[in-house]
């Protein structure tokens, strides 16, 4: 099992429009507490997480929260497996473990507006890449060019293992803005 700990996410917008400047913020915070996609879907809008919880319910949900002793703080777990996990029980092809932004619109980006997103993540030290794609962060458009993201952080399966940056331009070329060795990233 391959984990990513999601220690806090917060996104920050900010909509520039003809006469004033709206300023907005959501913050996404684990509490040890709430159940953990009730947290998310409450901060992100509808059902924002999409997990392979249909392909063994005996796991239990595949986003969790622990005690993260080094922070003081409790964070999210996002658990996932080699088998058998997949993408929602539709895909057979691929494993899809992720949590998106469905509303409300102030914590979507249009054209023309500045979004600022901060976050801290965590790879266990024994996380391993698949040789296809693992994106562990990705943003996409919502409308026009939305079929691949525009931009990924993406560990891939190598000798060494990489971590890379990736960028889709609007014909969906692909191109690697930054590549480094993936093990100075992982347990830190």
């Amino acid at each position: 099992m391959s984990r990513l700990r999601l220690i806090f996410l917060a996104i920050v917008v900010l909509q520039i429009g003809q006469a004033s400047a709206v300023f907005a913020q959501t913050v996404l915070t684990a509490d040890g507490r709430t159940d953990a996609y009730t947290l998310i879907n409450n901060a992100f809008g509808g059902t924002a997480e999409e997990t392979p919880d249909c392909s063994h319910p005996s796991f239990g949900p595949h986003i969790t929260q622990s005690f993260d002793a080094a922070l003081n703080r409790w964070v999210f777990d996002f658990n996932i497996h080699v088998t058998p996990d997949n993408d929602r029980c539709i895909n057979f092809d691929r494993q899809r473990l992720e949590i998106k932004t469905n509303s409300p619109n102030s914590i979507i980006a249009l054209q023309g507006d500045t979004m600022d997103s901060r976050w801290l993540f965590k790879l266990d030290s024994g996380f391993q890449p698949s040789p296809g794609f693992t994106h562990i962060h990705q943003i996409k458009a919502i409308d026009g060019n939305n079929g691949a993201p525009l931009i990924t952080l993406t560990p891939r399966s190598g000798s060494p293992n990489i971590l890379q940056i990736l960028h889709w331009d609007d014909s969906g070329v692909e191109s690697t803005l930054t590549s480094a060795d993936l093990s100075p990233f992982l347990g830190t």
